[in-house]
C-alpha cells in the first residue's frame, strides 16, 4: 500500500524542484489538490527535516540546497562523470557538434550530460543544457519512444502533459497526436531519431537509444545537435552512423559502475600490466 504523507512530500519536492520556484502555501495547496491544513503539516515536516524553508518576509516556501547537494552525490557515486562522460567527450569531438546523454527517470527522460565539440564557425549551445527532454519536439524524445510499445509510447507523453506549447519550438515541431505516433513508427524502421527545426528554430539533432542489459530495455539516448545550416542531409547521413555506434558503446558499459567499483577495476588493470612489465624486464636475453 502506498505511503499517502510520503508521496505527497514528493508532490511538493518536485513540484518546488520545478524552476528552483518558491511557493505561497495557498498555492502548493491548490496545485496538489491537497487542503491548506494539509499542505501545511507536510511543509512544516519538510522544513524540520531541512528540505525546504520558509521565506520569514513573504512566507513563501522553497527547497534548500539538499536535494541537490544528494544528486550531485548520486550522480558522481553512479559513475557517469568517470565511464559515460569521457565516451560523450570523444562523441562531440569526432562530431564536431554539440553532444548529450539522457537518462529514462520513471515516464520522463533526463539530460544529465553534456559535450561540445564544435570549436569554430556556427556554434550551437543551448541555454539549458539539463531538463526534462519535451518528447514530441526531439529526437532524443523520438528515439526512446520509438522503443516503446506504441500503446505505452502514446500514455507516456500523455503522462508529460501530452502536446502543448508548441509555440514555444521550431516551426516544424509535430502538432498532433497522430503525426507523432507516424514519426514514431518511421524512427523506429530508421534505427535513429531526427529532428530537424523541432525542438528550436535553426537546429538539426539526431540521437539513438542506449540499452541495458540482455532484455535491452532502453535506458537512454545520446544525441547530437548542431545548426541546420550545417547540418544538411548528407551530414546527417554521415553522422547517422556514429550516433548509433555511439549509443551502442554505452549500452555496452550499461549500468554505469559506482565510482568506487570503476576505481578499483582500474587498479586492477594498473597491476597486471605491472607485473607483466616486471616479467618481460626480468626474462632472459635470447
Amino acid at each position: 500500500m502506498a505511503h499517502i504523507p510520503a508521496e505527497r512530500c514528493l508532490g511538493i519536492i518536485e513540484l518546488l524542484a520545478d524552476g528552483a520556484r518558491q511557493m505561497p502555501l495557498g498555492e502548493i495547496a491548490e496545485r496538489l489538490g491537497l487542503p491548506k491544513s494539509g499542505a501545511h503539516r507536510l511543509l512544516a515536516t519538510l522544513v524540520q527535516l531541512g528540505w525546504a524553508e520558509q521565506d520569514t518576509g513573504t512566507g513563501f516556501y522553497r527547497l534548500t540546497m539538499r536535494l541537490a547537494v544528494l544528486g550531485q552525490r548520486f550522480y558522481f557515486a553512479s559513475g557517469v562523470p568517470d565511464i559515460c562522460q569521457p565516451v560523450l567527450d570523444r562523441f562531440a569531438r569526432e562530431c564536431r557538434e554539440f553532444a548529450r546523454l539522457a537518462v529514462v527517470d520513471g515516464s520522463a527522460l533526463v539530460w544529465i550530460a553534456h559535450a561540445q565539440g564544435a570549436t569554430g564557425g556556427l556554434l550551437y549551445q543551448p541555454s539549458e543544457t539539463m531538463g526534462t527532454v519535451p518528447l514530441f519536439a526531439t529526437a532524443s524524445g523520438k528515439a526512446w519512444l520509438a522503443t516503446l510499445a506504441p500503446d505505452d509510447a502514446l500514455q507516456t507523453v500523455v503522462r508529460q502533459g501530452g502536446i502543448r506549447h508548441v509555440e514555444r519550438y521550431g516551426p516544424n515541431v509535430i502538432r498532433s497526436i497522430e503525426a507523432l505516433l507516424k514519426e514514431v513508427r518511421v524512427t523506429a524502421r530508421r534505427g535513429y531519431g531526427l529532428a530537424i527545426n523541432e525542438a528550436e528554430p535553426g537546429v538539426t539533432a539526431i540521437a539513438a537509444a542506449v540499452r541495458s542489459g540482455a532484455d535491452g530495455v532502453t535506458v537512454g539516448t545520446v544525441s547530437i545537435a548542431g545548426p541546420t545550416a550545417r547540418m544538411a542531409e548528407t551530414r546527417i547521413r554521415e553522422l547517422a552512423p556514429v550516433v548509433t555506434q555511439c549509443a551502442a558503446e554505452l549500452s555496452s558499459l550499461w549500468p554505469v559502475r559506482p565510482k568506487s567499483l570503476a576505481v578499483a577495476v582500474a587498479a586492477r588493470a594498473d597491476r597486471r600490466t605491472q607485473r607483466r612489465t616486471s616479467t618481460t624486464s626480468i626474462a632472459p636475453a635470447t
